[in-house]
């Protein structure tokens, strides 16, 4: 059926189109190599076989998104399946007499699937295109001021998701009808090709050579247009077809509360494209640009110029278009052209971006590596420079005297050990927000009043605590946080304790995840865990109950990061209130706007409506009055976003540790 020319013109075709596709996938390949170090190699089975499991499972892509995760199933399925497909057709014009259609057993399981997810694909993508082009949903919507490169625009994002969604629907429409052309040809359809049968009486009228001609114009269509496609890969976010997969396999295995050293002290983080790690080389290849990841963004949400979306769109721009000089070893920069000072000091660090991502990118790390770099440059907010000024000096962020760190203990009716001092169970490491701000002391002696009632033997640093660091490492000063962390490792080697107790859950992040490295390796539990321990052992006698219902907020050091999400809940219902959830809660959960120092940072010129303020918005939407919280920096900005949003009647914010208070059944002779 096909003849020798076109066989030979076919083999021209890929020639060509490979030798023209070739120099892009070369230079991806060099420069990605040309990356810095990252251990991912480790394990290198275990990676494969997870990453195929959750692209075989699509487990990564249904995190959010339903709908369009199921639009994304029948794409990639049939997608992944048409590989055979494709195997078949060439079979079809270069072996013999190699036929499918009208055969049973295998070859017509072949055929019903093709059939099957020829039409899934076909409705599957323009279901996509129609969502994105007519629909037009607003996270598809890129502010000028994020699409920094002079080569993308929103209209070049655009343009690139119509090639690949028509390439799609072309290669696989043609095919199909393809598949009808040959049965008109034959004269009968196939029950084994049900969808395709429906279309034969379309070419009832059309001669046989109409028909011959036909099913060549198809075939060229499907098979000819995947050949010509290959060199327009290497520039287009299809390429995520090849290197998502990959990207899966060298995902970060160590815990995401860690972050990477710094590999050059004399020059730390990032400031050019040749400064990441290869791992984040390869992201911006893997990224399909489905914005879901500027969608879950708090800065980006609240008005800010930062998208970990156009983060990664630009820098596959600019390493295509500085492929040459990267490739051999010229470095670019990020600054100005993949992203913008102000979007760099805009991020929480809330690793929302990271858990959402369906290939595993991680926006997040390239923008502590540039604030590392900017912070060694001395180009960081007048403000942000004060405050590590303070932790520098006085150990704190608020400008206190370290001196003044246990004044919140006066007046209690009640001794608090001294950990440096004598022997305790559990050593509560209070932290700054706790020690020190005015919103957050009157919480910080109701934790010690619920300890003290339930007996148990605790005890702080009453002079000498220092930051634990967590912030202070996401603005990017590296040298400072391994300062305060040695200081206090010290501090503790004088203390003798069992566990670690905090209310932070930014100090129990660092404590937990990055002082073992720096050897300081302790039990560390937050207090939510705590109170749920002692509640279970009796050691907590709730006296009632209260009454009414109420919505907690989930922290991100606490939730998405260290996975603690069911203990501050089953407190909550202990003292007897509903629990009603927020629409984002749990892994999803929006953040307060405090991480990566944007507590210590005055708010962007840019933002429109602080992520606080957004929260509680969103509470006051499920018709609840109380509003929980279960971290210092929570209380801080709730408890201002309440009066700044003028809510003060509608909604109050409260510390799990008020409900305990609230209902503890008090021990005779006890407070």
């Amino acid at each position: 059926m096909f003849s020798e020319q076109e066989r030979l013109a076919f083999v021209a075709l890929a020639v060509v189109c490979g030798a023209l596709a070739w120099p892009g996938f070369s230079r991806i390949f060099r420069i990605v190599l040309r990356g810095g170090a990252a251990k991912r190699t480790d394990r290198l089975v275990s990676r494969i076989l997870t990453a195929a499991f959750d692209v075989l499972l699509q487990r990564t892509v249904f995190r959010t998104r339903p709908i369009v995760s199921i639009l994304h199933a029948f794409i990639f399925f049939g997608f992944s399946f048409y590989l055979l497909v494709n195997l078949s057709d060439l079979a079809e014009a270069f072996v013999g007499d190699w036929v499918t259609i009208g055969r049973g057993g295998l070859f017509g399981a072949f055929n019903l699937l093709a059939d099957l997810f020829s039409v899934l694909v076909i409705f599957g993508m323009a279901s996509m295109l129609i969502r994105r082009f007519a629909l037009k949903p607003k996270a598809f919507e890129f502010n000028d001021n994020v699409l920094l490169h002079p080569k993308v625009s929103a209209g070049a994002i655009r343009r690139d998701s119509l090639v690949v969604g028509l390439f799609i629907i072309l290669h696989v429409g043609s095919r199909w009808v393809g598949t009808a052309l040959r049965m008109a040809q034959s004269g009968q359809t196939d029950p084994w090709l049900p969808t395709a049968s429906l279309l034969v009486p379309l070419f009832a009228d059309w001669g046989p050579d109409a028909i011959e001609s036909g099913v060549h114009l198809t075939w060229w269509l499907a098979i000819g247009l995947i050949v010509a496609f290959i060199p327009y890969f290497p520039r287009s976010k299809h390429i995520h077809l090849m290197v998502a997969p990959i990207n899966l396999v060298f995902a970060r295995s160590s815990h995401i509360g860690a972050l990477d050293a710094v590999n050059d002290t004399a020059s730390p983080g990032a400031r050019g494209v040749l400064d990441l790690s290869w791992p984040q080389l390869i992201d911006p290849y893997a990224c399909i640009m489905c914005t879901r990841c500027h969608e879950v963004c708090p800065a980006h949400d609240s008005g800010t110029p930062l998208s970990p979306s156009a983060l990664e769109i630009n820098k596959r721009y600019l390493i295509n278009e500085g492929s040459g000089p990267l490739a051999a070893g010229q470095d670019v920069g990020l600054l100005g052209s993949a992203i913008s000072s102000e979007a760099v000091w805009a991020c929480t660090t809330c690793h929302a971006c990271v858990s959402v991502c369906p290939v595993g990118n991680e926006p997040m790390r390239d923008i502590v590596d540039l604030r590392r770099s900017m912070v060694f440059d001395s180009e960081v907010p007048d403000e942000l420079a004060e405050t590590l000024r303070s932790l520098d000096e006085q150990g704190n962020s608020l400008g206190e005297s370290n001196r003044r760190r246990s004044r919140w203990t006066k007046g209690l009716g009640m001794e608090i050990k001294d950990a440096r001092k004598e022997a305790v169970d559990l050593l509560w490491f209070v932290g700054d927000y706790a020690s020190f701000n005015q919103s957050c002391t009157g919480t910080t002696r109701k934790v010690a009043e619920v300890l003290g009632a339930a007996g148990v033997d605790f005890g702080i640093i009453k002079r000498g605590e220092r930051s634990a660091g967590n912030d202070v490492r996401r603005v990017g000063e590296e040298g400072l946080f391994e300062s305060l962390a040695e200081q206090n490792i010290a501090l503790l080697e004088e203390c003798e304790f069992n566990r670690i107790i905090t209310t932070d859950p930014h100090t129990y992040n660092t404590l937990k995840n990055e002082y073992p490295k720096l050897g300081g390796d302790y039990d560390v539990v937050h207090y939510s865990t705590l109170l749920l321990e002692l509640l279970d052992s009796g050691a907590i006698v709730l006296s009632g109950r209260l009454e009414g219902s109420a919505t907690f907020h989930d922290p991100c050091y606490l939730g998405r990061y260290n996975g603690i999400f069911d203990a501050p809940r089953r407190v909550i219902e202990r003292c007897g209130l509903e629990l009603i959830e927020m629409p984002r809660n749990r892994e999803s959960s929006f953040c307060c706007g405090a991480g990566g120092g944007q507590i210590w940072l005055n708010d962007h010129d840019d933002m429109t409506q602080r992520p606080s303020e957004m929260r509680i918005e969103e509470a006051l939407s499920v018709g609840v009055s109380r509003f929980l919280v279960a971290c210092p920096k929570d209380m801080t900005m709730y408890s201002d976003a309440v009066k700044t949003g003028g809510h003060e009647d509608d909604i109050a914010v409260e510390d799990i540790i008020d409900l305990v208070a609230a209902v503890i059944e008090t021990r005779e002779g006890g407070e």
